[in-house]
């Protein structure tokens, strides 16, 4: 009787296991494939404007949700509210949104992102954030 009980148990564990081993949960995160930018990145002529386009609209990030991303006050927004890791470029809170890594990939909607914001938005970053 305890042979059967101790199969029983074995065969009950060995389900369970398996079961197990076959639960996971995945997340679609996109994949920045997009070259690298090698010049200057000017906030007020590159960043602003896909912001401005993309982001700092009606019920998005207009001043109703964080970080405001309008013209007069996202620069202050992004590196005052912690968005931006400067050491660590692609740890940055914005960057991880627009690739998907932290949330729905932003702008939401967009199946790309407009004017390849993911690889400006890293080198602005990569080169000190400046408000140039």
């Amino acid at each position: 009787m305890s042979k059967k009980i101790i199969g029983i148990g074995l065969i009950l564990s060995s389900a369970f296991m398996l079961t197990m081993i076959g639960c996971s949960k995945s997340t679609t995160v996109i994949e920045d494939n997009s070259p690298a930018i090698t010049g200057t990145v000017s906030f007020s002529k590159d960043i602003q404007p896909i912001l401005t386009k993309s982001c700092a609209l009606s019920g998005c990030h207009s001043g109703s949700v964080a970080p405001n991303l309008t013209s007069a006050t996202a620069y202050n927004a992004l590196t005052n509210g912690n968005f931006l890791s400067v050491g660590t470029p692609a740890n940055s809170l914005v960057y991880l949104w627009l690739t998907g890594k932290e949330s729905a990939t932003m702008p939401l909607g967009a199946t790309n992102n407009p004017s390849n914001i993911n690889a400006l938005m890293l080198a602005w970053i990569k080169q000190g954030a400046k408000n140039n």
